[in-house]
This record gives structure tokens, sequence and C-alpha cells, in this order.
């Protein structure tokens, strides 16, 4: 279910399908790093001003599903004019700065990210740009990215599907929002 908050700024609705905390599982695999899957926990919030704030941590988990050590860890503000041309600067714990570009898809909630710049630190990695893809699919959040290096042209590296996390605030809210004339048994609702 997307809800709009009353406070959210009003630049930010064609963004709503992107709010609350997601949790869930990728893939990582680009050449000279290890191949592994991996968890994922990312959040966009907002405090009234016209961005979201993002924040993702991912980690590698082993074959049983347990976190194994920290993978990437990304921060940034999103922002989307009337066009629904979206903006994106991300910094990552590599030493990675990077403004992103891209749009909104015609009346889906899908969104192509392409690098317009990046700047590194002498402590990360090469690497010279990326597109990413994010989409809103059955309630689920589904991204992939690609990246490319001097050494290695533009492909895929990760991909992940991530659920909602419900808090029990949520759940508090949804509640308070039923009607009070709700059948007791509930069956009412299929009939």
């Amino acid at each position: 279910m997307i809800e709009i908050p009353s406070d959210l700024h009003k630049d930010l609705v064609p963004l709503v399908f992107l709010l609350g905390n997601w949790a869930g599982a990728g893939v990582h695999d680009f050449p000279g790093a290890e191949k592994c899957n991996f968890g994922q926990e990312v959040s966009f919030t907002h405090d009234g001003r016209d961005f979201l704030e993002y924040h993702s941590h991912t980690w590698v988990l082993d074959n049983d599903g347990n976190k194994v050590r920290p993978l990437e860890t990304e921060s940034g503000f999103w922002r989307v004019d009337a066009d629904r041309k979206v903006e994106v600067t991300m910094v990552r714990n590599d030493g990675v700065v990077e403004v992103w570009y891209g749009e909104l898809a015609d009346k889906k909630p899908q969104i192509d990210l392409v690098t317009d710049a990046v700047a590194r630190t002498a402590a990360s990695g090469p690497y010279t740009g990326g597109k990413r893809l994010y989409g809103y699919v059955n309630s689920d959040l589904m991204w992939v990215g690609e990246k490319q290096t001097p050494e290695v042209e533009l492909r895929p590296y990760m991909s992940a599907h991530l659920k909602k996390v419900v808090t029990p605030e949520d759940v508090e809210r949804w509640a308070k929002a039923l009607p009070d004339d709700m059948p007791d048994d509930g069956i009412a609702f299929f009939k």
C-alpha cells in the first residue's frame, strides 16, 4: 500500500513509492571482486523539505543466509522536478561520490539513472560510472546496478529484491484507519 504522508513536500509525490524501510537480498558479481549473495537494508525518509534522504547497507551472506561481513554502504539525497527528472547525490563507503541523473518512467513507478559525475578518493578502487534501474513491482522494490571501470565495460554488478519492512507503528496507524463498522468475523470482506 502506498500512502502519501501529509507532510511530504509536494514535489516528492512522484517518488512516494520509495518511502519507507526495505529489506531483502540480491546478487553481487563483478570481475575482480567476490561473487556472492548479499542482504540489504534500505531507507528512504523525508523531513518536509524537497528531497528524500537515502541510506543503504549491504552485507555478504553465507550459503545459509547468515551475515558474514559488510559489503557496501551508501547515503544520499534524491530529488525530482516537475518534468519527472530525478537527480541523486550519493557517497559510498569506498571513497566514491556520485551525481546521478535520470527520470521516472511514464505512468509507472520506475526510475532509470546514469552517473553524470564521479569523484574518488585515493583509497577508492577504479570506477568511472554506472547506471541503475529502480522499480516498484507488486509492492516490492527491485533494483539493478551496472558499473564500469577503466578495465571493465559497463555491466550489471548488483541487483536486489526488497520487501517493505512493517513496523508496529505502521500496524497501529492502519488499525486506527479501519472503519468502525468492520464485521466481527471478517468474512464480509470477501463477499
